[in-house]
Order: structure tokens, then C-alpha cells, then sequence
């Protein structure tokens, strides 16, 4: 089974840091292309940051550029997001996403999907 798991956001007053998390499980993750996506409320989805498989390529939105950085340590199947120097817009719902998995059955078929997580809150206020 598939399964990404977001964690570490929170309030974060303006100007602060914070750092997320995604636990990948369940694929050959060091495979797979990793990315953050956020949706603010009355906002569309958006993405905010990708990484190749081997960390080789980097892409930010022009947003978050300078501000965030995305990281990846393939011996821990974890994808991280490091949120610095937030502003209140930065407020939304983080999301883990790895693209176009390839998943068997135990009779040898496969299944081709996108994975999200489940969303970590983040919350910029003072």
C-alpha cells in the first residue's frame, strides 16, 4: 500500500520557518520524482516545489523562490520542504505528491497513479 504522510506544520508567525516532512512507504521511492503542492482556501491547487529521483533537478515556484528549498533523503524515503522567511500568503494546505507510481498486484499487474498525502495545515499569522 501506498502511503505518504505530511507532517510538521503549524502556526508560524511571519518571517519564521518552518520545516514539513513526507514519509513515503509502500514504492521504490528513490525512483520517483517527489513534489510539494499547496492549496490556499478559495485558491486552486498549486505547485510549489519538485525534485528529480536523484535530487539532480530542483524547480520552486517563482513564489517560494529563495524562500523554500526542497530535499530528499532517498535512504529514509522522506521528501522534505524547508519553509523559511513565511508570509501570511504562504498560508494553506501542504500536500505530498510522487508522480505516475508504478504499483503490482501479486499476480504480476500493475497500476500506474499519482499519490498525494493527506495535508499538513500551515499557518501564517501574527
Amino acid at each position: 500500500q501506498v502511503q505518504l504522510v505530511e507532517s510538521g506544520g503549524g502556526l508560524v508567525q511571519p518571517g519564521g520557518s518552518l520545516r514539513l516532512s513526507c514519509a513515503a512507504s509502500g514504492f521504490r521511492f528513490s525512483n520517483y520524482a517527489m513534489s510539494w503542492y499547496r492549496q490556499a482556501p478559495g485558491k486552486e491547487r498549486e505547485l510549489v516545489a519538485h525534485i528529480t529521483s536523484a535530487s539532480i533537478t530542483r524547480n520552486y515556484a517563482d513564489s517560494v523562490k529563495g524562500r523554500f528549498t526542497i530535499s530528499r533523503d532517498n535512504a529514509k524515503n522522506t521528501v522534505y520542504l524547508q519553509m523559511n522567511s513565511l508570509k501570511p500568503e504562504d498560508t494553506a494546505v501542504y500536500y505530498c505528491n510522487a508522480d505516475k507510481v508504478r504499483t503490482y498486484s501479486d499476480v504480476g499487474a500493475y497500476t500506474v497513479r499519482d499519490y498525494w498525502g493527506q495535508g499538513t495545515q500551515v499557518t501564517v499569522s501574527s
